[in-house]
């Protein structure tokens, strides 16, 4: 079923109307983008709602409204470890290196992750090593976006009937045409604007969809009744669902300390126009995610309930499981918000993540080559577009769920940059030497790892650990120890190379 050829031209006309605003907001953003500060941190004068806001929505998006969902329905109730780690990484975030990060913005001319990283150690080699990261890890983030963006392209216009295996092609390129519109338009002014604008949708749809599920599905009771009695899913309801607890575990620990290292949530603090503001982050930010996550749970758990009971038919990609819900179980109204939400979502996220990347390529690597680029905001423009064809890619060569490949790329920043910033900015004896080792190690071993694990249906290359075991936990757990060492054998105690208003704001 789909849009196209059904009778419910209202859901429809909301998802596009949101289409339309969104390319409205590139075009007003586009107005008031006129110097790199406007294209890279909107100007520096975001407040607290809309800093929040666009903090949650590049967090969440598609991994939550379509990612989640599916990956429970594949994984069962283990899928929930990577979500419960969200009652204290709203506040984790904000006092650990939220704020470090703000204090930082009001004493230097910081733009990018890669910035802060060259003000606390002075190292072009850490540095680079940190762009490269975000880099890297960016378009990973950018191609579960795009793969997101085309699974709900594909749902709302139909293109899979038209089109056979070409269709996740077309919809993905024509999804990420318009993204790029607005955002080589617009920069982080479009995308932090259309971030308030699509997280209040969210909210709503959120709420909205998880009240239809339950009704749905005859309520909590029945939905789990139903689970527990199908052979098709059975397991699923264990406390580790489908997976082994070493991977369950893994998702809580880089999901929960990974979020420390996360460039298109950490970006958004450079934004605040006024510090004092960061006291209530943790609050807006901890509820909204929090609302928005009971689309994961609704949705996740009671479309295995509609196919265990016969209502559904079992999904041939568990991708699907939103899409398949929103179309044939909700009034237009909740089908066409969550589509508004989810698609908008989709799009300002992408538009966020191609920011950190054009600013990695334009402004972070040519100047630690000793070649800085000038005219930024146009070059900027141009590297947008270039990261666009490369996470695009990434995400048709990958091959899997959107939120597996969001897994890989959370991991791969998470153990690059998380020791190196939590650890590094609040820790004066930590050294340039520590952090290029950290971000080396977390890098370097999420990649490889990353890797063999892809190829263990090669005979003789399977992965040579403990049965489960995420690489991104690996690399993780890696990259801190490595920071530590280091630091220990190496470490200044006095902190004295340390610039002394960089000291300042690692002090205060």
């Amino acid at each position: 079923m789909n849009l196209m050829e059904s009778s419910r031209p209202g859901i429809l006309v909301l998802a596009l109307g949101m289409l339309a605003l969104t390319v409205l907001v590139g075009i007003w953003a586009a107005r008031r983008t006129r110097t790199a500060k406007d294209f890279f941190i909107a100007g520096q004068q975001v407040g607290l709602l809309v800093t929040a806001m666009a903090t949650m929505s590049a967090a969440f998006s598609g991994f939550v409204f379509l990612g989640g969902p599916g990956l429970t329905y594949r994984i069962g109730v283990a899928s929930l470890f990577i979500i419960l780690p969200v009652g204290f990484t709203s506040g984790l975030l904000c006092w650990v290196v939220g704020r470090r990060l703000r204090l930082l913005a009001s004493a230097r001319e910081v733009y990018t992750i890669p910035d802060a990283l060259e003000c606390r150690y002075r190292s072009r080699l850490t540095t680079g090593l940190g762009a490269l990261a975000v880099v890297v890890g960016t378009i990973g983030y950018l191609g579960a976006q795009i793969l997101a963006l085309g699974v709900l392209i594909e749902a709302i216009f139909g293109t899979r009937e038209a089109l056979g295996s070409w269709s996740l092609v077309v919809a993905m390129t024509a999804g990420m045409a318009v993204v790029l519109f607005y955002s080589i338009a617009g920069g982080m002014m479009a995308g932090v604007y259309t971030d308030l604008l699509q997280g209040g949708v969210m909210l709503v749809a959120a709420v909205a969809v998880f009240v239809r599920a339950i009704q749905v599905g005859g309520g909590a009771a029945s939905i789990v009744g139903a689970i527990a009695g199908s052979d098709l899913f059975a397991g699923m309801l264990r406390p580790f669902g489908g997976v082994s607890v070493m991977t369950a575990l893994g998702f809580f620990f880089v999901f929960g300390v990974g979020v420390l290292g996360q460039p298109h949530m950490l970006h958004k603090f450079y934004m605040l126009r006024d510090a004092r503001q960061l006291k209530w982050m943790p609050l807006v930010l901890g509820a909204s995610q929090t609302v928005c996550l009971l689309i994961w749970v609704g949705v996740g758990l009671t479309v295995p309930a509609l196919v265990a009971g016969g209502r559904m038919m079992p999904l041939d990609r568990p991708d699907d499981a939103t899409m398949r819900f929103l179309l044939d179980f909700t009034p237009d109204l909740v089908a066409g918000l969550a589509l508004a939400g989810a698609l908008a979502a989709i799009m300002s996220t992408s538009d966020s993540f191609l920011n950190i990347g054009a600013a990695a390529l334009v402004r972070d690597l040519p100047r630690l080559l000793g070649r800085p680029i000038e005219r930024q905001l146009l070059w900027g423009r141009v590297a947008t577009a270039a990261v666009a064809v490369a996470a695009t890619g990434l995400a048709l060569a990958y091959g899997d769920l959107i939120a597996l490949l969001g897994t890989f790329a959370f991991g791969t920043l998470a153990a690059a940059l998380a020791p190196a910033l939590a650890v590094g900015l609040n820790w004066p004896r930590v050294t340039a030497a520590a952090a290029t080792a950290s971000i080396a190690t977390g890098l370097g071993l999420n990649l490889v790892l990353e890797l063999l694990q892809r190829q263990r249906l090669v005979p003789g290359l399977g992965l040579p650990l403990v049965d489960g075991v995420l690489p991104p936990a690996v690399a993780l757990a890696g990259s801190f120890v490595v920071l530590f060492g280091v630091t220990w054998l190496r470490g200044d105690p006095d902190g004295d190379k340390i610039d002394d208003d960089i000291l300042a704001v690692m002090r205060s």
